[in-house]
């Protein structure tokens, strides 16, 4: 089960109908600039990081860049420690941690590290901006379970930027629990990190960072689909069963993954780790910032293409949607089957009952049509001023309704929280687990259950944004202390 956005006709032309429809066209490569595609599939380096003082360290520099997205054009990029992107920080439940952030470039940024629980002071949002030539040491010790997680720019009005540039990378978390299931999980054999993302070039091959009023209001959207910086690479395997983890690192575009050949697969993870059991899907919606880890049996020996249905915050409408392969995965023979999946991949406990306050958010937007602001409980993010105080120790409940034509996925920083309703409803199975990062539809009320415990900081605060970095930076965005 997915939840896929609504919209009502009514809805859909009083607030974006006349706008969408006189939305620029995304501009598209030249044929002498085509996107290459057909290569073997590539995913980001695995680094471990290096022993020192107690901790598990890692030097990560960021700086400009460039990458060769189209053929026989270098594109001006922003990299971690490379040209494009970054590298998968490997790292295990319990690890103590510190990052060493290298600010190359000529202007502030900061760096985030999405779903993990840790001090604000390392959080990596607004507040923690690293000048240039600068560098940035948070520590923490590493309080989560085994699962995919990420870190990206956060610099508030450049977010958008940044990672359309390429700031940002992986974090792979092990622990006991997982490596004690039968699952993939050997790296570039039968275990493979996707990120996912799209972008737009202009005719010299560029991607500069340009958005219109469209682009504000939708979200900044590309007509190139890429996986880990490649247009449609080709995965070849010799395992009967692959383990694909996915991130959707878009600026704003929603994915609904499914394969060419209409094949089931299973989700094992979200985006805070292991489901409790594997759930059979068809296809899956990820919203930018969502992750998810699938299991795709190939057995058979059957070639097929990762597919994905792409549209932007305006919800599918007037013929936004389109479909992109993502790519080739090409077994080299059939093989026996693999074994069954275990019936059970994690203990998950029940969701926490309510202790602490329950607070309610409404998403909404100012003025008429595409030309208002976007507003959490009819205000705009304000760098120096604190929303509400969470007191330690407590579990709360939040309520997120949205009010607006648009499709909103909310991101809150410091929790993995657990979805208690859905329009009154329980969340579907691939929704169960733990998440930092869930879709809000127009129209729709979801309820949510945080628990906030081991990190207090009179000053300091924590983030809840809508994850479409546009409205983030235009201020759908609030900050909450723990205390």
């Amino acid at each position: 089960m997915t939840h896929r956005p609504l919209m009502t006709r009514r809805s859909a032309l009083t607030g974006l109908g006349a706008a969408l429809l006189a939305a620029p066209a995304i501009l598209r490569p030249r044929p002498a600039l085509a996107a290459l595609t057909g290569r073997p599939f590539a995913q980001p380096d695995l680094f471990e990081g290096v022993q020192t003082g107690g901790r598990r360290v890692f030097d990560l520099a960021v700086a400009p860049g460039r990458h060769e997205f189209l053929a026989g054009v270098e594109t001006e990029t922003i990299g971690i420690n490379t040209g494009f992107l970054g590298p998968i920080l490997s790292v295990r439940s319990g690890d103590p941690l510190r990052m060493n952030v290298a600010n190359r470039l000529a202007e502030p940024m900061t760096l985030h590290w999405h779903g993990m629980h840790l001090p604000a002071a390392a959080d990596g949002g607004p507040h923690q901006e690293i000048a240039p030539g600068a560098t940035w040491f948070p520590e923490w010790d590493l309080r989560q379970k085994a699962g995919t997680f990420w870190f990206h720019g956060h610099q508030h009005h450049k977010t958008a930027a940044h990672v359309w540039a390429g700031m940002a990378g992986v974090i792979r978390v092990s622990d006991d629990e997982e490596e004690a299931l039968p699952l993939p999980r050997t790296h570039g054999v039968d275990d493979f990190t996707l990120i996912l993302q799209d972008r737009r070039f202009d005719a010299a091959g560029q991607m500069p960072y340009a958005p219109d009023m469209h682009d504000r209001m939708a979200g900044m959207l590309g007509d190139v689909m890429l996986v880990n910086g490649q247009s449609e690479p080709v995965l070849e395997t010799d395992t009967p069963r692959i383990r694909l983890r996915l991130l959707n690192g878009a600026n704003g575009t929603f994915y609904r993954l499914h394969f060419a050949d209409g094949r089931a697969f299973h989700q094992i993870a979200s985006d805070g780790g292991l489901l409790a059991a594997p759930v059979p899907l068809a296809d899956l919606t990820l919203a930018p910032g969502e992750r998810a880890e699938l299991i795709l049996d190939l057995a058979d020996g059957a070639a097929t293409q990762l597919l994905a249905e792409a549209w932007g915050a305006e919800v599918q409408m007037m013929g936004s949607a389109g479909i992109r392969t993502v790519m080739d995965i090409r077994p080299r023979r059939a093989l026996p089957a693999a074994p069954a999946l275990p019936e059970r991949l994690a203990e998950l406990p029940p969701i926490p009952e309510r202790t602490g306050e329950t607070r309610r958010f409404k998403l909404a937007m100012s003025g008429m049509g595409m030309m208002g602001d976007f507003l959490i409980n009819d205000a705009q993010y304000d760098h120096g001023r604190i929303d509400f105080s969470v007191p330690l120790g407590t579990v709360e409940t939040w309520i997120w309704q949205n009010t607006t034509p648009m499709i909103h996925p909310i991101h809150i920083h410091d929790v993995q929280f657990r979805i208690v309703k859905r329009n009154g409803q329980p969340p579907a199975p691939h929704e169960a687990g733990l998440k930092d990062t869930v879709i809000v539809n127009p129209g729709e009320q979801v309820s949510l259950r945080l628990a906030f415990t081991d990190y207090a900081d009179p000053v300091l605060p924590y983030m809840y944004h809508c994850h479409i970095l546009e409205h983030e930076d235009a201020g759908m965005m609030g900050q909450f202390t723990v205390v």
